[in-house]
């Protein structure tokens, strides 16, 4: 053998087994795939991720097709699983690490992967990933669920250098999508405006949505979103990423284009002031970045997040909901025993489940009358409550309704015993002017005398009230002045005050697992599946006007489930009640109003929709929703649940033209209906003494109502409408 063929044989060897070498890792769900491949160097690529083929052999001919070869003048960018700083990428990161000597650069190659199937549904694939110059490891684990067509993504960090390690950045996952263009849908909001929507293409740079504000971290934008490939999706066409980062505390998400054709998303925890020091030995794990993929427009998209909501993330999620009377704004902080009974008479008398006690009970040296006191003194008011919330929960049993309460038990007031008692419990600068949200601040959660204070006030009032049923959860201010009396390390803060809350939910939950809990931050402001975990429903918003909730909700319902959204019925707004009620019902239901106050007919009304409502509730709570009419493009806005079998479905109308117009409105096409079926359609929630212009004796194929549509009959003078889509018997 010549020494030129023998060095070209050796060459060709060496080629053939590095290719032999090279891993190709599917991350698979019933419809869809991530596909994941190392290469010559080791690293581990993320080289599709769409539609499955197939035949899975024709995966390993996805790569090569990348015929992207960077060239003097060009960046190297390979389409990384998960990217680090320092080396070859100088796109941005999703981890960069300070190693023990100084050295800021990390090179991960693949070394070895698990697959574990959990159950018939769920499979977890974990990719060891190590920077051997460093003995510096990152594990990426893939929580794939098959019918919902959804993919949790997080990582574990962990070292065995000889110091410590500081983590300037720990994203939960990198997502490379590839495509001609990409448009982004995102939400920002402010009190009483929550969930405002945009959708724009992404052009050249970083768009960064994220938040620094310690609690409430949806207040001005919210951590989830959608991402439309080559153009703008509808909800029934096109290709759409959802994500959504679970994470209560501060997030960041950066969504970079590259290459002309790539998009690469990096979500996680926000790294602001919060460079992690971690030592040898210790795990460091990110929180769960959920998405899914549709080919199939945004509606499917945001289908595949309520059916994984709902069966795994949501507490209780399969279960029953509580319908409730609340008292705010009916009493506002002015009640005492004599008011709160009456209430509970009213909850009995309107036909809903639970007498809820809001704010304002408590606090007897600076008592609640108001906002500025009382919070953090969790004993009841003598004055108010000669008897005691005892009583009340009492009161509630012999009325034949539940009782549940009001707890902001995250914070304190300056004018209270807490503030003065524990002045090292709250969080605020040393020797800086203290600045107050709501004449409020925060308490360290950081600090575990804290997390057993919070965990021991909701303990007694179970222990008062053992027939408690329902907690509302507030949390009313951002974190200024981020720092804490006890943590050693303040770049942690913002991190740990986050374990802090879970820790004490974790405690909560163990101890009280089924008891509902109402997730509420001044409206929806702390609207996270990492919370959802814990709570069965989230308050979306003070702004309780029946048409802009129309909006609110609307948008919600792209990435969480009817079941988990509370909406009440109160005062706000100049909509007769009807609307307001029909409103309400598309989610979970509930009143803020004065019973004594309804008019004969509006209370007949009001009784008479519970019933129906609990008619149907289950369809809403756990069908499958199809938004049917833009309400921002179309004169009457509609939205449909359908349930398992196909059988039945609720359809909400609602007239939303702002300036005048006809009678002429296009029928309204239905979907998720079985096409071979026959239905009839009848209007359900009628107001006392109205009858309804809709034959409901006519019959219609599930065919017709999907192609063709039908026409609601909404308008000007009847601005809302609810069908009942039922199917009949051949």
């Amino acid at each position: 053998m010549t020494r030129k063929f023998k060095a070209l044989f050796l060459l060709t060897l060496t080629l053939s087994m590095n290719s032999l070498a090279q891993k190709t890792i599917l991350i698979a769900t019933a419809k869809n795939v991530l596909v994941l491949e190392t290469d010559q160097d080791k690293s581990l690529l993320s080289t599709y991720f769409g539609k499955k083929l197939e035949s899975p052999s024709e995966y390993t001919s996805i790569k090569p097709l990348d015929k992207y070869k960077p060239g003097s003048d060009d960046l190297l960018n390979k389409r990384e699983a998960y990217i680090a700083s320092g080396s070859l990428n100088l796109l941005e990161p999703g981890l960069s690490v300070t190693h023990s000597d100084g050295n800021k650069s990390t090179v991960l190659t693949f070394t070895a992967v698990e697959e574990k199937q959990l159950d018939n549904n769920r499979k977890l694939t974990i990719v060891h990933l190590t920077d051997t110059k460093y003995k510096f490891n990152v594990d990426l684990h893939y929580l794939a669920y098959f019918k919902e067509d959804v993919i949790e993504q997080w990582a574990e960090i962990k070292h065995q250098e000889k110091g410590v390690v500081v983590l300037n950045k720990y994203a939960s996952a990198n997502l490379t999508l590839s495509g001609r263009k990409f448009f982004l849908k995102n939400h920002y909001s402010g009190a009483v405006r929550e969930m405002r929507s945009e959708e724009q293409q992404l052009l050249h740079g970083i768009k960064t949505i994220d938040s620094k504000l310690g609690t409430r971290t949806n207040l001005l934008h919210s951590s989830s979103f959608m991402v439309s490939i080559d153009q703008p999706a509808t909800e029934e066409r096109g290709e759409v990423i959802a994500g959504s980062l679970a994470w209560a505390g501060n997030f960041r998400l950066d969504f970079e284009t590259f290459d002309e054709y790539y998009l690469r998303i990096t979500a996680g925890i926000n790294n602001f002031s919060s460079n992690y020091t971690l030592k040898a030995g210790e795990n460091f794990v990110t929180p769960r970045f959920v998405y899914t993929y549709s080919s199939s427009g945004k509606g499917l998209a945001s289908r595949n997040l309520q059916d994984w909501a709902r069966n795994y993330q949501l507490l209780d999620g399969k279960g029953e909901r509580s319908t409730i009377l609340n008292n705010w704004e009916t009493t506002y902080f002015d009640f005492n025993d004599e008011k709160l009974n009456q209430l509970t008479k009213d909850t009995k008398k309107l036909g809903v489940d639970v007498f809820l006690l809001d704010d304002g009970w408590f606090g007897n040296k600076y008592p609640r009358n108001g906002a500025a006191a009382g919070l953090g003194d969790w004993q009841y008011n003598r004055q108010k409550l000669k008897n005691g919330i005892s009583s009340l929960g009492k009161e509630a049993t012999a009325n034949q309704v539940k009782f549940g309460i009001w707890l902001e038990p995250e914070m304190v007031n300056p004018k209270s015993e807490l503030y003065e008692n524990h002045p090292d419990w709250i969080i605020r600068q040393p020797d800086r002017k203290e600045f107050y949200m709501r004449n409020q601040l925060v308490l360290d959660l950081t600090n575990p005398k804290v997390q057993d204070f919070i965990f021991k006030t909701v303990d007694d009032i179970f222990k008062e009230v053992p027939e408690l049923a329902f907690i509302k959860w507030d949390c009313n201010s951002l974190i200024y002045n981020a720092h804490s009396a006890t943590l050693k390390n303040q770049d942690h803060f913002y991190i740990e005050y986050t374990r802090g809350l879970t820790n004490v939910l974790e405690r909560i939950r163990k101890k009280y697992p089924k008891i509902p809990m109402m997730l509420c931050a001044g409206g929806g402001s702390r609207v996270d599946y990492a919370s959802l975990k814990y709570f069965t429903e989230f308050w979306p918003s003070d702004n309780t006007n029946a048409y802009d909730r129309i909006f609110i909700q609307w948008e919600y319902s792209y990435y969480f489930p009817s079941i988990a959204v509370d909406n009440h019925i109160t005062d706000m707004g100049k909509q007769p009640i009807k609307f307001k009620t029909d409103v309400a019902m598309m989610g979970k239901l509930g009143y803020d109003v004065r019973v004594n106050e309804l008019t004969e007919n509006d209370l007949l009304f009001s009784q008479n929709a519970v019933r129906t409502y609990n008619t149907f509730k289950d369809i809403v709570w756990h069908g499958q929703q199809y938004r049917l009419q833009d309400p921002y493009e179309n004169k009457i806005a509609s939205i449909a649940y359908v349930n398992d079998t196909k059988d039945q479905a609720i359809v909400f109308n609602y007239h939303v033209a702002t300036l005048f117009t006809n009678g002429v409105i296009l029928p309204v096409k239905l979907k998720g209906l079985d096409a071979a079926k026959k239905y009839q359609v009848e209007e359900i929630n009628l107001y006392p003494g109205t009858k309804s212009p809709i034959d409901s004796s006519k019959v219609y194929s599930g065919d017709f109502l999907m192609k063709v549509g039908f026409n609601p009959e909404a308008s000007a003078n009847r601005t809302s409408v609810v069908l009942r889509v039922k199917s009949i018997s051949h």
